[in-house]
């Protein structure tokens, strides 16, 4: 038994308007399948979709209120001359520039509509295959002990774990990778930015929750309800979601 990541979840006050932002950033199309605008690629919603992870844009009544998100997208770039292209077009879509402490790096950050911040990343031989969402990055403080985790949840395949950060990504080797990188920051508020997860068919939901909750994951309540999915946080406190099988 085992889990795939399939969407990145993230909140907004006006989601139809932060979909649209993601949606022209990353080349594809915003889709309305209910409340939430899924944003995947383009040529009709298929979810999961097999290779990329998609990203389900969610209202919410409250604006973001941390300093810094603690898990943010970096966007692959082919070129520099595509690198400086793409940061122009997206401060035209209203991105703006973030400062992160990151001081004189060959990636830009910026910030998407409602200050979730991203980075367009320089071009790396590693990401020329991911598609345009390159890696998902998480902050944390122990990435041995968050790849033990995340590296037991998932089907994903170690590629690199120091004491600084530890890197996963598909065990098909396509779309993006999955990093964990050391941080000294305190997560003090509810993730804006998680990961949503899905077993494979034939699997079963529930012993996939009660596996993650062996391998010490913990339940949360963020007011969520009675709803199909289950709300989970890793052993450093990040949500994530398992959904149920469509």
């Amino acid at each position: 038994m085992t889990l795939r990541p399939v969407m990145v979840n993230i909140k907004a006050l006006d989601a139809p308007a932060v979909g649209r932002f993601w949606a022209e950033t990353l080349g594809w199309s915003a889709y309305s399948p209910g409340a939430t605008t899924y944003v995947g690629p383009a040529g009709g919603l298929v979810w999961p979709d097999p290779v990329f992870l998609g990203v389900d844009v969610v209202p919410v009544p409250e604006p973001k209120t941390a300093a810094k998100n603690r898990v943010h997208l970096d966007l692959a770039t082919a070129s520099a001359a595509h690198q400086a292209e793409l940061v122009a077009r997206l401060k035209t879509l209203g991105a703006t520039p973030a400062d992160v402490g990151q001081g004189d790096v060959p990636w830009t950050v910026l910030a998407d509509p409602e200050g979730n911040e991203f980075c367009v990343l320089e071009p790396r031989e590693a990401h020329r295959d991911t598609g345009p969402i390159a890696v998902v990055v998480v902050d944390c403080a122990d990435p041995r002990a968050m790849a033990r985790f995340w590296g037991e949840a998932l089907d994903w395949t170690l590629h690199e774990v120091t004491d600084d950060h530890a890197v996963l990504r598909s065990a098909k080797g396509v779309g993006p990778y999955l990093e964990f990188l050391r941080t000294s920051g305190v997560k003090t508020v509810p993730d804006r930015v998680h990961l949503d997860l899905l077993p494979y068919p034939g699997d079963d939901k529930a012993a996939e929750v009660a596996r993650l909750r062996a391998l010490g994951a913990t339940d949360l309540d963020l007011g969520q309800g009675d709803v199909p999915w289950t709300v989970l946080a890793d052993p450093e406190g990040h949500e994530f979601c398992v959904l149920a099988l469509p």
